[in-house]
Formats: C-alpha cells, sequence, structure tokens
C-alpha cells in the first residue's frame, strides 16, 4: 500500500516550510493567495489528506462521535449502527465504533479509548454484565455529551446526559396483551438482565397486561437470562417442557433472539407454532420475517433510533459549545 503524502512530502515538492504549507491547508490571512493555490492544487493531486485526530486537537474539537455498542452480530445494533452513520454523516461527523461483546471490562476499555481518540461525545448501549456504571461519568466529566440508547441506566442523569429508548413497557404490554387476546392464559417470559431498564419495563409490561386480564403471575414460567440469545431460549423452552404441568400454552419474549431458541426446541419436539405454543418477541430482528413460522415481535424503529441518538447527541454538543462560547466571552 503506498504511503499517504504528508506535508513534509507537499513542502519538499513546493519548495516551501512546512509550517506554510500547513497555514496554506488552513486557509490562514498570512498565506498570499497565490501560495495558497498553489498548495492547494497540489495536496489534491497528491490525494493529501489531513490526520483528523492532529486536526481535531488543534481545533481543541472533534468530529467524531463515538459509538459503543454491546456488539454487531444479528440485525438490531448494525441497524441502528446504520441510523447512526447516516444522522452523523449528514451532519458533517465522522464515527468510531467499538464493541463491548457484552463484557463490563471491554466495555471500560473501549470507553477509554474512545476518550482518548478524542471524540466530540459519545453514544452508548451498555453491556448486559456491567452492574457497575461509573466509568461513564468520565464522558460528561470531559465536557461531552453522552447518550444512552436502547439499553439505558436507570438513574443515571446529570447535564449532558440523555438517552433514547423506546416505550419497552408499552410494547411488552402490547404483545402479552396479543397473546391474552387470542385466548392463551399461560404466558411464560423470557426476560433479560434486571439492572437494565429495557429489561425490566419489558418484564413489567408483561406482568400488568397479565393483571389487567386477571391471570396470576407464576414464576416457574419466567426467566431473566443475563444475556438473552438463542441459545438461553432454547435451554429456557427445555425447563418449560419439563413442567409437571406441560410448558405453558404462549411465550412473550424480551429478546428476539431467545424466542428463536424456544421455536427451534418446539419443532424439534413436533410442536406447533402456534397451534400447541404461541410465541411473540421484541425488537423485529430481520430474521423473523424468515422463521417458519413468522413471528410476531414487537419493532423497535432500529434506524429510527440511531438518527435519533445522533439528533441527541448533537443538541447535547450544540449546548456544549454555546456554553463554551459563553463562557469564553
Amino acid at each position: 500500500m503506498p504511503r499517504r503524502p504528508s506535508i513534509a512530502d507537499l513542502a519538499r515538492a513546493l519548495n516551501l516550510s512546512p509550517s506554510t504549507v500547513s497555514r496554506a491547508l488552513a486557509d490562514h490571512s498570512e498565506v498570499s493567495e497565490t501560495t495558497r493555490q498553489r498548495v492547494q492544487q497540489l495536496a489534491q493531486e497528491m490525494g493529501y489528506q489531513p490526520n483528523q485526530v492532529a486536526v481535531a486537537l488543534r481545533k481543541g474539537r472533534s468530529n467524531t462521535l463515538g459509538v459503543l455498542v454491546p456488539h454487531l452480530t444479528g440485525s438490531f445494533f448494525p441497524e441502528v449502527v446504520d441510523g447512526i452513520t447516516e444522522a452523523a454523516s449528514a451532519a458533517g461527523y465522522n464515527v468510531m465504533i467499538c464493541q463491548s461483546h457484552d463484557d463490563a471490562r471491554q466495555e471500560r476499555r473501549s470507553l477509554e479509548l474512545l476518550l482518548q481518540a478524542p471524540v466530540a461525545g459519545v453514544l452508548v448501549s451498555v453491556a448486559s454484565a456491567t452492574h457497575e456504571f461509573s466509568h461513564f461519568e468520565a464522558v460528561p466529566a470531559a465536557g461531552l455529551p453522552l447518550v444512552f440508547f436502547d439499553r439505558a441506566v436507570a438513574g443515571f442523569t446529570g447535564p449532558g446526559i440523555s438517552s433514547v429508548v423506546l416505550d419497552d413497557y408499552a410494547g411488552a404490554y402490547a404483545a402479552t396483551a396479543h397473546l391474552l387476546a387470542e385466548g392463551y392464559r399461560r404466558v411464560a417470559c423470557f426476560s433479560g438482565p434486571q439492572h437494565l431498564t429495557i429489561y425490566q419495563q419489558r418484564y413489567q409490561g408483561y406482568l400488568q397486561a397479565l393483571r389487567d386480564h386477571g391471570l396470576p403471575h407464576r414464576p416457574e414460567l419466567v426467566f431473566h437470562a443475563e444475556q438473552p440469545h438463542q441459545r438461553t431460549g432454547a435451554a429456557h423452552m427445555h425447563q418449560l417442557l419439563a413442567l409437571p404441568g406441560g410448558p405453558p400454552d404462549a411465550i412473550f419474549s424480551a429478546s428476539d433472539a431467545a424466542v428463536v431458541g424456544a421455536l427451534q426446541v418446539l419443532k424439534e419436539r413436533g410442536l406447533r407454532i402456534p397451534g400447541d405454543v404461541a410465541l411473540a418477541g421484541f425488537s423485529n430482528a430481520e430474521f423473523t420475517a424468515f422463521t417458519d413460522p413468522p413471528l410476531t415481535t414487537v419493532d423497535q424503529c432500529s434506524q429510527q433510533m440511531g438518527r435519533e441518538a445522533v439528533q441527541q447527541l448533537l443538541h447535547g454538543l450544540a449546548a456544549h459549545l454555546l456554553a463554551a462560547l459563553v463562557h469564553g466571552g
């Protein structure tokens, strides 16, 4: 791969000092129009690209947004990131993406990396294994806006901190109520870690739908996985099939991936869906349209969530920039 041209290369080719070339590229008023045009024309011909980190440090701000997601598998988070990059690009920002792999230590390391990059702000969906959230305080402490999306942290608020989430309670309530309206009465629930707001709210929505239909809460039908995915859904389904009273007649899952695991086990056992056990998931992941049968699921509007998260961050960034201007005035 050919080496990218540098300011020193331009300076040698034009017989100018590197400082003059640097000022010409920045349209500095002390450089003549003729010299500016010579430098910028050669830079274009040679394919010169400025080092964005150096530019950010020089200007005291960055045009890069940091994004920290649990993973980029499946379809939900990639679709959210699509929305983020689309909105960021439209606003003139680049995006730097890190994955925590749902690991708390990796999440802390990735956050440190983003803050060192530097970035103009950080968008985060919290790792399911994270139980202690003080590391996120480093973002507002650095004067940067912080936006949680999808997986927010209950009670983690303050200036420059916001969140973009679906109404998880209403979505879970609607999915459970749909199953109940179809005549199912023993409805199980596959949820996730209760220290994360999304799973708290989805579980509470499920419970409220049961209460509103006069049905009892059955603890033996409820599972809270640390990391909901296909394997945990399959394991939950095996446990339900082993119950003395037989399996439930329906399942609401707070994760599409987990409910697909249940679907696979049911098909292996020769049970009909929805004839023997009805299923409803949460996320509207792309693969749910291709399962047999296609799954009922709650649409999380993933790309819209990504776009809205960027708008929230840019609003916080504008507030920070305005505050800085007032402070400096």
